[in-house]
């Protein structure tokens, strides 16, 4: 018997589509607004909002630690934690192949769903197309997402020397486990993706106080994110190698890939630049709770270099970072 698979009959907006509404979304997302099965959701945020939308591609589509559906809502949510905001709902947009395993998408809409609770978003709204076999991968989304703004002003204008720099915990983690199951090599429990919502460790950042950006550095990674704080300002970034928290199988990944874990994704870190005097109270706020245990002080800011982004190994001989060029990690969120 056949495994049940996509057809063009659920992206034409009869039967089908209706079924895959009624018998897959609706009780995944189960909440009033999505319910009314209206062209969009009526909400009632009030205040200043933050606004953010992501589209995901990757591939393969189940990795360790993670998925295209927690990948999906985490990214979004992690886009408006990084704002300032504090997430309260998404829209879900899927693009199916035809063809694509039914089972494969119902283990997507568990994931994201599952991935919703734990970050305390609602997906209120959503849309679905199928197109023909050959002409997609499988199936990609996106999710577009809505907070409420509760630290505003984080932007690396506010960046001054003197600074620290730190980062929630080690480097390169979904880079490394993506590309690794992409090429067939098996790293076990040890290699995992490090995908998390990063609202509460946002939160407790700028509660902390003193912070003065956030970001989370996912492609590109840590060097290039941090150029695009540094690109046209006086000031630099200066990183110590010695610092910088890597496991030692996404080293042993990234040397068998010829990767460099300074370039590598990450979809559960952050970084942040804030005050010298509460870099140790944003340390320990970080350190408490789960996904920051790692967190580190990795640089500062200074005026040696204007406009760069340089690293320091042990020897104290420095090297500038660049800004990544070319497709170092396609396809890996």
């Amino acid at each position: 018997m056949n495994e049940p698979v996509v057809t063009l009959d659920h992206g034409s907006g009869g039967r089908k589509t209706a079924e895959l509404i009624r018998e897959l979304m609706l009780p995944a997302f189960d909440n009033p607004a999505l319910s009314a099965l209206g062209d969009g959701a009526a909400l009632d945020l009030a205040g200043p909002l933050v606004f953010s939308t992501d589209s995901f591609v990757v591939q393969p589509l189940f990795f360790p630690g993670g998925d295209i559906g927690k990948l999906a809502v985490c990214g979004t949510v992690n886009d408006l934690a990084m704002c300032g905001g504090i997430p309260r709902c998404l829209s879900l947009g899927m693009i199916l192949e035809e063809g694509f395993p039914l089972s494969d998408l119902e283990r997507i809409v568990a994931s994201v769903a599952r991935t919703a609770r734990e970050a305390e978003v609602q997906i209120v709204t959503g849309d679905t197309k199928v197109v023909e076999r050959g002409r997609g991968d499988g199936v990609y989304l996106n999710t577009s997402g809505i907070g409420t703004l509760a630290c505003p002003g984080l932007t690396p204008d506010a960046i001054r020397p003197g600074d620290r720099v730190l980062i929630s915990g080690a480097l390169g983690d979904h880079g490394a486990a993506v590309m690794m199951a992409r090429n067939g090599f098996a790293g076990g429990d040890a290699l995992r993706s490090d995908c998390r919502p990063l609202h509460r460790l946002a939160r407790a950042a700028w509660e902390a106080g003193g912070v003065r950006v956030l970001r989370d550095p996912t492609r590109g990674g840590v060097a290039t994110t941090l150029n695009e704080f540094t690109e046209g300002r006086t000031f630099s970034i200066e990183l110590e190698e010695d610092a910088l928290p890597i496991h030692p199988p996404v080293r042993t990944a990234c040397d068998l890939l010829g990767l460099d874990p300074l370039y590598c994704a990450n979809e559960g870190k952050l970084l942040a630049v804030c005050a010298p005097e509460r870099a140790e109270a944003v340390l320990a706020a970080l350190r408490a709770l789960p996904g920051g245990e790692e967190a580190a002080e990795i640089g500062r800011v200074t005026e040696r270099y204007p406009g760069r982004v340089v690293l320091h190994n042990f020897l104290g001989v420095g090297r500038v970072l660049g800004v990544l060029t070319g497709a170092q990690l396609p396809r890996i969120c």
